[in-house]
């Protein structure tokens, strides 16, 4: 902690248009990536292979007054959070802000098909975010990694390139397989991000479809016939108890399939979730587990967990909050240690440049040495900063 950071943003973005890395990606992939375009009204918009154009969002509020936002425009050039690096160091220091982890998530798009043209677009793209942005000030613009997420090895080999480019974190879209559900081949990235001490960080939650008996999220060991199965999924009624899309599902999807057991020493972080509602999901989770876990035994052939699933996710799991005074009241019961703010700028949920004034709301009360650990400490121990 050399640099004696005060207020670490744990979940930002890099909102930037394709033109300032585009450059970066070679010649034969360039036109499979995405591209700014100038519409009839002046505006941006931006061309993604195999997806509708894109015109607006929420992702590009860059602080305006609830008043003033249009979801329905993309200016990059007039909008806070989607310019430079140099202009993003001013950003920081106009909200208080020492340092951002950044997020890049509109550069992953799954509509490409072509595995090359997928994996090598990430591939240059993370060039860039190391070597010419984050570059400008490692110590303030934190990068996370952004892998690709459709095959254990291509994982692996990104995950080192990653460590090599200097990343603190990489950023898991799905699975390491490339499937809804963890198995077996996973584990290799989960040992490699061991021994190459690389932080992992889930985005809010994986794309996901709710569990029933046609679309489980687990793949059991053994799956009764017809009217032998069971008319719910064990793992889906972990996961329900908390907000789906908010990290539940992987979440119990992970303690299920005895991942940390297997890798004690493994910690994942779920950015941008809030936290209010954990206490809750830890008491729910542990009463459905105890209650269900016998007959998803016998007949799903469950390995039977060491401890209760409550435990698991207090030990390994950190959560993102951004404007949660609910979960800052609750904050012993969720784990001091185990939340980290993030200002979410420049998507809509930001309060930049008024983050100070936000966090002295939530933290009322609060003291300093909590306080500190929950907007910088946990934050600069996870991404090794």
């Amino acid at each position: 902690m050399a640099r004696g950071y005060r207020h670490v943003s744990a979940d930002s973005h890099f909102e930037a248009p394709p033109d300032f890395w585009r450059h970066r990606i070679p010649e034969q992939y360039r036109d499979r990536a995405s591209r700014r375009i100038r519409l009839p009204n002046g505006h941006d918009g931006l061309q993604r292979e195999g997806r509708p154009l894109v015109y607006g969002g929420t992702s590009f509020y860059g602080g305006r007054p609830p008043e003033e936002f249009n979801p329905a425009i993309i200016d990059f050039d007039n909008t806070p959070g989607c310019g430079s690096a140099e202009q993003r160091l001013r950003e920081q220091d106009q909200d208080g802000v020492d340092a951002e982890v950044l997020y890049a998530l509109e550069i992953r798009n799954p509509a490409i098909r072509d595995r090359d043209a997928f994996t090598g677009i990430i591939h240059h793209f993370n060039e860039f975010m190391a070597e010419e942005y984050c570059a400008v000030d490692p110590e303030r613009l934190i990068g996370v990694g952004i892998l690709p997420n459709r095959g254990v090895e291509d994982d692996i080999a990104e995950l080192e390139h990653c460590k090599r480019l200097g990343f603190k974190a990489a950023w898991l879209a799905t699975y390491p397989s490339g499937r809804g559900f963890p198995s077996a081949e996973d584990d290799r990235l989960w040992a490699a991000a061991l021994d190459l001490d690389m932080p992992l960080t889930v985005h809010t939650s994986f794309p996901t479809k709710v569990g029933t008996r046609e679309t489980p999220l687990f793949n059991y060991s053994q799956e009764p016939p017809g009217e032998r199965r069971p008319p719910t999924d064990f793992v889906q009624r972990l996961a329900r108890q908390g907000p789906y899309h908010s990290g539940s599902v992987e979440a119990s999807q992970m303690v299920v399939a005895g991942i940390f057991d297997r890798f004690p020493r493994l910690r994942i972080y779920w950015a941008e979730n809030n936290v209010g509602w954990l206490p809750y999901f830890y008491e729910q989770i542990d009463h459905e587990y105890t209650t269900n876990r016998f007959w998803a035994e016998r007949q799903m052939g469950l390995p039977r967990l060491k401890r209760l699933p409550s435990e698991y996710l207090r030990e390994h799991a950190y959560w993102g909050f951004f404007e949660d005074h609910v979960g800052v009241r609750l904050r012993h019961d969720v784990g001091v240690d185990r939340m980290m703010w993030g200002s979410d700028f420049p998507h809509i949920v930001t309060r930049w440049p008024r983050s100070m004034q936000l966090l002295d709301s939530q933290m009322q009360g609060v003291p300093a040495d909590e306080r500190h650990r929950m907007v910088a400490a946990n934050a600069v121990d996870f991404f090794r900063l």
